[in-house]
């Protein structure tokens, strides 16, 4: 696919490639992954700049994102991307392996630093979600820190860098530069821009900014920070579509293959009808999404890759509300017990209290089923970020669902989130949506194709 940046995305990319050290602040879907790596092919290929690049994501952003990213794009088919992941002996053959670009996942950067000990190979470090390194305490923020004077340049990445305030901004900021900007010690940091609040005799729970704290913190940050929101870009559609794969481990691909090849080996691709192919396909859509109803309607989890990949870019949001539609009720309930040990406010959206709690900004997660919200609920107030858990055929109802969100009093970009499994029927789904054609030939069309594929596999 041939990549025309927008102007913003043009300005990011050159400010990569002449800044050593950039705070990259950008909403999510605004193609943070595109704008970094067209900047990594440019310094690698062009100016010879930097030799060996790492790429530190959460996990299944680190198990597909970024190679699904330079696979997508013409203009990136030098890149060589390897992904450092699984066991000690795997993570070091992959390190091993020539490439271009090593994505390793943030839990395993302390095994990193320790690994390469004073032979640290990597001139260019990118921080995928910059806001998970905020913690100056954590073992991966004290590793990287050890680490810094080897890195040549850095980039951090990140749509809210300070999601619990102002004290966030610390530790990023540090890895950027050494502690030039906000000082070298948390302590000296806290005590020039905040005040005790929260407090007893003897200890301070929590700190409050300084009257006129945040503009001095951001006018000393704004010269290796880009700060950029959706709504700011008029170039942009209204709507911007987000696609994030979901990786399946080999255990859970597996699983996923043989239930898939079961059910569709039963099947006579030449027969098959409107009944018995949204049958077919609402099983495969379970499948994908971690768990399906036996024959006895009792629950059987089969996989938990979606849920991480939700539980991620919940994280991702950095607090903004989201709007999640689920599919099946044990999608929901899986969903729920995945939230519970977040802090978040949940609720699932049931009655007229809960639409107007969700536009007065006291729901931060409101769980919905697309066919509850499909017409007269106005929630444009409470967020502007949809995610599609599981997904549907139905194109009214995720146009109708999408809208809830998307019409007159929205002030943001609406940006819609879809959670889809690489390799399975998933796929066909968003095909079928972004095509816009008649979703219900495309999915008995998509069907025989993959009922055939099964049948060549199970032949050979």
């Amino acid at each position: 696919m041939k990549f025309v940046p927008h102007a913003y995305q043009r300005y990011c990319i050159n400010r990569i490639i002449t800044t050593p050290a950039l705070g990259l602040l950008l909403d999510m879907g605004l193609g943070k992954t595109v704008i970094t790596l067209t900047a990594i092919n440019d310094l690698k290929y062009n100016r010879f700049a930097v030799s060996k690049v790492l790429v530190i994501a959460p996990k299944k952003v680190a198990e597909s994102t970024w190679a699904r990213e330079a696979r997508k794009w013409d203009h990136l088919h030098l890149l060589r991307i390897s992904t450092v992941l699984g066991s000690a002996a795997k993570r070091i053959r992959a390190l091993n392996t020539p490439a271009d670009v090593y994505v390793i996942n943030r839990e395993n950067v302390p095994w990193l630093v320790d690994y390469y000990r004073n032979a640290w190979p990597f001139d260019m470090v990118v921080i995928d979600e910059f806001s998970s390194f905020k913690n100056h305490q954590a073992k991966r923020f004290k590793a990287l820190a050890a680490i810094r004077p080897h890195i040549k340049r850095i980039v951090g990445l990140t749509g809210t860098p300070a999601p619990n305030g102002l004290m966030d901004l610390w530790a990023q900021i540090y890895l950027l530069d050494g502690g030039e900007r906000l000082g070298k010690r948390i302590t000296g940091f806290r005590e020039r821009y905040f005040e005790p609040d929260r407090r007893d005799r003897e200890r301070v729970f929590t700190y409050a900014p300084k009257h006129g704290a945040e503009e001095a913190i951001q006018r000393r940050i704004s010269d290796i920070c880009i700060s950029m929101k959706a709504e700011d870009y008029l170039e942009l559609p209204d709507v911007i579509s987000n696609t994030v794969p979901v990786h399946l481990d080999a255990k859970a691909q597996k699983a996923y293959s043989k239930l898939e090849a079961e059910m569709l080996l039963e099947v006579d691709e030449s027969t098959i009808d409107a009944g018995s192919a949204a049958v077919l396909t609402n099983k495969l859509l379970q499948l994908c999404n971690g768990a399906v109803y036996d024959g006895d309607r009792n629950i059987v989890e089969i996989h938990n890759s979606k849920i991480e990949a939700f539980m991620e870019l919940i994280e991702g949001l950095n607090g903004k509300p989201a709007l999640v539609f689920y599919s099946f009720q044990h999608d929901r309930d899986r969903l729920l017990k995945a939230l519970i040990k977040t802090g978040l406010r949940v609720r699932e959206l049931k009655t007229p209290q809960d639409e107007t709690d969700w536009n007065n900004h006291k729901i931060d997660i409101l769980l919905a089923h697309p066919a509850s919200t499909a017409y007269g609920l106005n929630l444009q107030e409470g967020g502007n970020h949809v995610i599609w858990f599981g997904l549907t055929w139905s194109r009214e109802l995720y146009e109708q669902a999408n809208k809830r969100l998307h019409r007159q009093g929205q002030t943001e970009k609406v940006i819609i989130h879809h959670l889809v499994v690489e390799g399975s029927v998933d796929e066909d789904v968003m095909a079928a949506l972004e095509r816009k054609g008649e979703t219900q030939s495309a999915l008995m069309e998509a069907l025989k194709v993959r009922i055939e594929r099964v049948k060549e596999v199970a032949s050979r």
